[in-house]
């Protein structure tokens, strides 16, 4: 008699840290609460202004935590190769590439931050000649103003807005197949079929998190006083 074997049970994995997970669901509100202002006008740019700067400190803070975080956010361990990119569209990703972003999923991250660092740089470069001025005007041509602004107002806020829409039926998409991605990146836990490694998401990490936080928060901010300082 023979004994039939079974697949191995799934196990939760501490996937994505808590700090990674603060940085989403502040940046998501930070994308929607700017395209509020930005449609608003008048007073609400003065909200548009510090919510960019917020985001700028984001972005540094992930840049950061990109090369120290958690084990998945780190870009080292979710940058996709070619043959990666392949496995996953054939159906045949292993289950570390479906641990943490997938693949193709890793490749749309790597494609928004990179444009929301080119929408915030272009902010900061922006006059609208009415109310608003970025801090960084000064050091650039009218030139350069004139195309910054143009393609803040219309080509990267687009850009923006397809791929928080294509994320979002990504969502919906594997929603629909049982991969329940957005409490996973409530709890950070993930449960998966094979030995996969684990996140660091220690006190000692978050501590460290914090810390980045600061000095992220003190270069957006120092750069947003470069304007003030060319007033004087």
């Amino acid at each position: 008699m023979t004994q039939s074997s079974h697949p191995a049970a799934a196990r939760k994995v501490r996937i994505w840290d808590l700090p990674t997970r603060l940085f989403h669901w502040l940046l998501a509100g930070c994308i929607l609460a700017l395209t509020v202002t930005g449609k608003l006008g008048g007073n609400a740019m003065n909200w548009h202004l510090i919510l960019g700067q917020t985001v700028l400190a984001l972005l540094i803070f992930r840049l950061l935590w990109g090369l120290v975080g958690g084990y998945w956010s780190r870009f080292g361990s979710f940058t996709p190769s070619p043959a990666a990119l392949v496995r996953y569209l054939r159906g045949g990703a292993t289950t570390r590439e479906h641990a943490g972003h997938n693949p193709l999923g890793a490749l749309s991250v790597l494609v928004m931050l990179t444009v929301l660092v080119a929408q915030v740089a272009s902010g900061l470069l922006s006059d609208d000649e009415i109310a608003f001025s970025g801090p960084l005007t000064r050091f650039v041509s009218g030139e350069a103003i004139s195309l910054a602004t143009y393609y803040h107002a219309h080509w990267g806020q687009y850009l923006i807005y397809g791929l928080v829409g294509l994320h979002l039926l990504a969502v919906a998409w594997h929603s629909l197949r049982g991969q329940r991605l957005v409490p996973a990146m409530v709890t950070g836990d993930k449960l998966l079929d094979g030995p996969v490694a684990t996140s660091r998401d220690s006190a000692g990490t978050r501590l460290l998190a914090a810390a980045l936080a600061v000095a992220a928060s003190a270069m957006a901010w120092w750069v947003g006083q470069l304007g003030q300082i060319a007033a004087f």
